[in-house]
């Protein structure tokens, strides 16, 4: 079996190995952000499609990004309106970010706070990871611990006792991928509608 303790599964990311738990959308493999082509690896993923950058909270998050006070403004008044929540936030990368995070464009990077406690919990001991759906690419998201056990046996599992969250999502939000958005430079542009509607007025500090 593969899953664990959250204290054997925190030591195991911070250690480069790929881990998955349950966040308020859908569950994550996640990795160290130094790390990121093993998920690319593991998921037989196209090059062409970024990883997104979970943190525990915003503060853990803004040195990834790079911008004007202005933009940055911007960017922490939409992230205090709907994080924690699922909708990710691409923007300029700073030179933080490793290019492995987003091979073909390593000029952004996506952004997201969960609103799981269980995630926040583990990303708060770790720092923030570079996540992804757990599936193989092409293939839909598994939504189950057992699922990911079987078709990831090499990755990290939460244990059952401490991933009750995935039962205690909102069901507004249950199964449904994160909402992502991009900053243009003059405003915001829908990637992704998913679990939220993001109001795009909210360009203005």
């Amino acid at each position: 079996m593969t899953h664990v303790f959250m204290s054997a599964l925190v030591a195991g990311a911070n250690s480069g190995q790929i881990v998955s738990f349950p966040t308020d959308t859908i569950p994550a493999l996640a990795v160290r952000p130094d790390y990121a082509e093993l998920i690319f690896t593991l998921k037989q993923r196209s090059n062409n499609k970024p990883l997104i950058l979970m943190g525990s909270f915003p503060s853990s998050l803004w040195s990834y990004v790079k911008g004007t006070d202005a933009e940055l403004e911007i960017w922490q008044q939409v992230a205090k309106h709907y994080w924690p929540g699922a909708l990710t936030l691409v923007l300029p990368a700073s030179d933080k970010v490793p290019a492995a995070m987003n091979p073909t464009d390593p000029t952004t990077i996506g952004l997201r706070v969960p609103d799981s406690r269980v995630a926040i919990a583990i990303l708060s001991q770790t720092g923030p990871l570079a996540t992804t759906s757990a599936n193989v690419s092409g293939k839909p998201p598994l939504h189950t611990m057992p699922e990911i056990e079987a078709e990831f046996p090499e990755v990290l599992t939460l244990h059952p006792t401490e991933s009750k969250e995935l039962e205690e999502r909102h069901p507004n939000t249950q199964g449904a991928p994160s909402t992502v958005v991009k900053w243009t430079g003059d405003g915001w542009q829908i990637l992704r509608q998913g679990a939220v509607s993001f109001d795009c007025s909210l360009s203005k500090g």
